[in-house]
């Protein structure tokens, strides 16, 4: 699979650092109706594993908070070391009567990649 430029694979699977979600994966996002999901697509399999272990569907819920108002779903797709996110009613609506700024869902993805996950162990 095709990693990014650079050195991504120096720190990304150590367990004893927090590390932003953007360290490990790129997203892509979009909406449905009501619903928009979130792609997540590790750089390496090391990361793969973190998010595996880490980015789960309670955690995306509770970063997007209120803007969520129903059910967070996580669908992994090991075959391609991704996972997606289903959010339901996290649009208000939806792109033709919603008033939020982004009524597409075209951002979440870029607001997921700022969240930081924590340690995995401790550090000595």
């Amino acid at each position: 699979m095709n990693e990014p430029a650079g050195d991504v694979e120096s720190d990304d699977h150590d367990p004893s650092r927090p590390v932003r979600l953007g360290e490990l994966a790129h997203a892509r996002s979009g909406d449905k109706g009501d619903r928009f999901n979130v792609g997540v697509v590790a750089w390496t399999d090391a990361g793969y594993r973190r998010l595996h272990s880490q980015l789960t569907a309670d955690r995306v819920a509770a970063f997007f908070g209120d803007l969520v108002d129903g059910e967070v779903r996580r669908y992994p797709l090991s075959n391609v070391r991704a996972f997606n996110f289903v959010c339901e009613r996290g649009l208000d609506g939806g792109g033709q009567t919603s008033l939020r700024y982004d009524t597409q869902g075209k951002t979440y993805a870029a607001a997921l990649l700022t969240m930081t996950l924590p340690p995995l162990v401790e550090a000595d």
